[in-house]
């Protein structure tokens, strides 16, 4: 079971105290969420960004990329340093082809779906990757609420996985905390993603060790 902070909620004039803290509470992988105003109504973090985090800390980089046409950045991002790339199938009509750049560029591959997509539309292409993200709310913004029917589709993957025998990790995103995260476990998530839950409180230290013991 891995627990991935996501600096969308960090403090971005302080990321690297802010990835130092959840490094030393425990994080496995720092989740960095890339937005380009256009697949999503938010613009956050380039390469460049990632590049900056990649000597702060020693754990995986864990990179979500919500952009259009996420092929064309590829190549910069996993010279950044990104150990984990994971793109949307709504973002690109060559999901197939845009993975497989991935792993060429020698990087761990995954592939994400919104609340609305079917987990039909990546069966085809769950062979290609290393982790399958689930979005458990609609990509844009940190903080918002849970969508548990979203649930479905990790139960589904988890599913579909051992029938054909893969290894692929199953990933949520979206309103995580200590009374949702229980329920990803159960359907069969393992890794997850938490934000604000984490880095909006007086002491995230806390928090983090509120997920590990829901998880236990």
């Amino acid at each position: 079971m891995k627990i991935a902070p996501s600096i969308l909620s960090a403090d971005f004039a302080n990321l690297q105290r802010d990835i130092e803290l959840v490094e030393k509470c425990g994080a496995d992988y720092i989740h960095v969420d890339v937005m380009d105003g256009q697949f999503v109504p938010n613009i956050t973090l380039g390469s460049n960004v990632v590049s900056a985090i990649r000597p702060v800390t020693k754990l995986p980089l864990d990179v979500h990329m919500m952009v259009i046409s996420p092929e064309r950045f590829i190549e910069d991002f996993a010279n950044a340093g990104a150990d984990i790339l994971t793109i949307h199938q709504e973002s690109t009509p060559h999901i197939h082809g845009a993975l497989q750049k991935i792993k060429e560029a020698g990087v761990k591959a995954g592939v994400v779906i919104n609340p609305g997509t079917p987990v039909v539309a990546i069966e085809h292409v769950l062979s290609l990757v290393d982790q399958v993200l689930i979005m458990t709310v609609n990509p844009g913004f940190g903080g918002q609420k849970f969508l548990p029917e979203c649930l479905e589709k990790v139960e589904q993957l988890v599913k579909i996985r051992e029938e054909k025998g893969l290894t692929f990790d199953i990933e949520v995103d979206g309103g995580v905390d200590n009374t949702t995260i229980g329920a990803c476990k159960k359907a069969g998530a393992n890794v997850f993603v938490a934000g604000s839950y984490v880095y909006n409180a007086e002491n995230p230290k806390e928090r983090m060790d509120a997920l590990r013991a829901e998880l236990a």
